[in-house]
């Protein structure tokens, strides 16, 4: 295969050339020390960004929020998550196996919401010897568990007023954050003004190659400096990848409204075709969750594409999830339902 469309997710982007140029150009210091000048620029952009007094560049989306629940949280304590999220599903349990923090998975909605009352059900009698102690609630905005569903500011505005009540934190799992300011034509600081503390990656959507930021207040940043340390991610010359992520927020954000329409495109053409069922409604942002409805093997579906040059990925069940991103244009979105309609009709 000459051309391979990768539509597994947005996290397969390659550096645009004027993220290659600032990467060869970048001042250098060593990060640990705290003197990369191109790591303390992009640690001051990303909180500016997202309205917070500091920042922290880390290697993951899953370290920052490693390193933000633990700043949050000590060993038997709780925190409030659910049951579709990332942090609970797809980070391999880290805040549990390294930081004795418990997990209190709630359902989410299909909008990805925790209903309110089961927040106020979930909340542990402090002086209760038997109970973890909760300390945190975690919320993620777009959600990928229910494909990439935009969480609307209103109802996080309202889980904050009830964290405040409450004495609770509130941290953001915004790996896509950016995708839902777009979607809502917003300012990223009308989402996270509701939250105490934000995780955003600058290597799905906004196309770095490597990294993530974790912003909050000064004094949270500081104690999640030195888990990330703890963690092991603590970098030296940083700067080379960190001039990758100044590119993605100065110049990356407005283009993912390409993405969003790309998706449409692709969720309007695959929902035409016989034996496949796609709610073009649902999709709000870049990821695209159809669904098999003819009974054919997935993995034989799956592995038909792969050899047609289309790589997807699964969705649970028989959906399948494809992700738009940078590097795929509108050729490639009607290449895809080309083969997708030639598979589907062998």
């Amino acid at each position: 295969m000459s051309t391979i469309i990768d539509l597994r997710s947005d996290t397969v982007t390659h550096p645009s050339p004027a993220m290659r140029q600032a990467m060869f150009d970048a001042p250098l210091g060593d990060d640990v020390y705290g003197d990369d000048p191109t790591v303390n620029a992009l640690e001051q952009l990303a909180a500016a960004k997202v309205g917070k007094e500091a920042a922290l560049f880390v290697s993951s989306g899953t370290m920052g929020n490693l390193c933000g629940v633990l700043a949050h949280c000590g060993r038997g304590d709780e925190i409030l998550v659910g049951d579709k999220c990332h942090i609970y599903n797809h980070e391999a349990g880290g805040a549990s196996v390294l930081g004795g923090v418990a997990y209190h998975p709630l359902p989410n909605t299909s909008m990805g919401e925790i209903p309110l009352d089961a927040l106020a059900g979930a909340v542990r009698d402090p002086d209760n010897l038997h109970a973890a102690l909760t300390r945190l609630i975690c919320l993620e905005n777009t959600h990928g568990g229910v494909g990439g569903i935009v969480v609307q500011p209103s109802y996080m505005a309202q889980v904050k007023a009830f964290a405040d009540k409450s004495g609770l934190k509130v941290h953001l799992d915004g790996a896509r954050l950016f995708n839902a300011a777009v979607a809502l034509r917003a300012d990223v600081r009308e989402i996270t003004k509701h939250v105490d503390t934000v995780q955003f990656c600058l290597s799905k959507g906004l196309s770095a190659p490597i990294g993530s930021i974790l912003a909050g207040d000064a004094a949270f940043i500081s104690k999640a400096r030195r888990l990330r340390k703890m963690v092991g991610g603590g970098l030296r010359q940083a700067g080379v990848i960190a001039a990758a992520g100044i590119v993605a927020l100065n110049e990356m954000i407005d283009r993912l409204a390409e993405d969003h329409q790309h998706a449409k495109v692709l969720a309007s053409g695959l929902n035409s075709i016989a034996g496949i069922s796609c709610d073009v409604a649902r999709t709000e942002t870049d990821m695209v969750i159809f669904t098999i409805t003819d009974g054919r093997d997935m993995k034989q579906f799956m592995a038909k594409l792969t050899a047609a040059g289309v790589l997807v990925g699964g969705f649970g069940g028989t959906s399948v999830r494809a992700v738009t991103h940078y590097g795929i244009d509108g050729n490639h979105i009607e290449q895809t339902l080309e083969i997708v309609r030639k598979t589907m009709s062998n």
